[in-house]
Formats: C-alpha cells, sequence, structure tokens
C-alpha cells in the first residue's frame, strides 16, 4: 500500500503545476494501482500507444529461500 500512497502524492504535486497532463481515466488508475498491489516482487510495465493506456503487463518474481 505504500506504493498507492506515494502514486496518490505524485498526482497531487501535478495538479498544483502549471503544465498538467492529459487525465488519465479512473478505472485506469484502480487497474495499475491493483497491479501493483497485487504483486510482491516484480514489475508492472504499461504500455501507451497514442497517448492512451492500451496494455499493463505484470511480470512477479517467486523467491525460492
Amino acid at each position: 500500500m505504500v506504493a498507492i500512497g506515494k502514486i496518490t502524492g505524485l498526482e497531487e504535486r501535478q495538479a498544483g503545476s502549471e503544465k498538467v497532463g492529459k487525465q488519465i481515466p479512473m478505472d485506469i488508475k484502480q487497474r495499475i494501482l491493483l497491479a501493483i498491489a497485487d504483486i510482491e516482487y516484480g514489475s508492472v510495465e504499461i504500455i501507451i500507444h497514442g497517448g492512451k493506456v492500451v496494455q499493463i503487463e505484470c511480470r512477479e518474481r517467486t523467491r525460492i529461500s
């Protein structure tokens, strides 16, 4: 849940500046945050075409001790 707070904080800083880009739809934001929350070790890659999110890829690592 720490990652969610960091993303929210970034969003607030951008909104306060003069340069604010395109708004990301709430359902896309939620999918990205869920992908981040579901992974313990790995990465989330967001694919953008024409300025729109078209794909969210999740790669999870399994650590064996």
